[in-house]
């Protein structure tokens, strides 16, 4: 057996130091989880997405008292502007989270679910996009990829052959 090394990486930062569109994505994240419907949770999600033409679409968790059936608010965010925008490149996921539960120690990151839903829009458009994960200290953690919250996504490309 040989023993192998995985490393990511990451940066973070404060909000205020980020650059303006980076800000705006992420205000617009937090805008965003102030609309979600979380009654079982007390859990608020938002996250915004800057597409290549500019526009900025947002999206929030929606829960349902069959816990299954809800959505997170990044596949929520990923889905409507694949769905609105298909041929238009993802740049940049904001995230945010907050909690009326419990306090939140460090920033949220998207469930695995949501990694996927994210990977596959790399994928299908053969780019990377930026993730940027808000705490609600102000701290932000950045990755330029979802291959670095996912390093071993599921790709296979063979199967779009069959």
């Amino acid at each position: 057996m040989i023993e192998n090394k995985l490393t990511t990486i990451f940066y973070r930062s404060n909000l205020n130091s980020l650059e303006k569109k980076d800000q705006d994505l992420i205000n617009s994240a937090i805008k965003s989880l102030n609309l979600a419907y979380a009654p079982y949770s007390g859990f608020s999600v938002g996250a915004s997405i800057l597409l290549e033409n500019g526009e900025i679409i947002s999206g929030n968790n929606q829960e349902n008292v069959a816990y299954p059936s809800g959505l997170c608010a990044e596949r929520v965010a990923i889905f409507y502007a694949g769905s609105k925008y298909p041929d238009v490149k993802v740049k940049t996921i904001a995230v945010s989270a907050v909690s009326k539960k419990f306090e939140i120690e460090d920033v949220v990151s998207p469930c695995g679910a949501c990694r996927q839903a994210i990977a596959e829009y790399e994928v299908k458009q053969e780019e990377s996009i930026r993730i940027l994960l808000h705490h609600p200290d102000d701290s932000v953690l950045i990755v330029n990829s979802v291959s670095d919250l996912l390093p071993f996504m599921f790709k296979n490309k063979r199967l779009k052959q069959f």
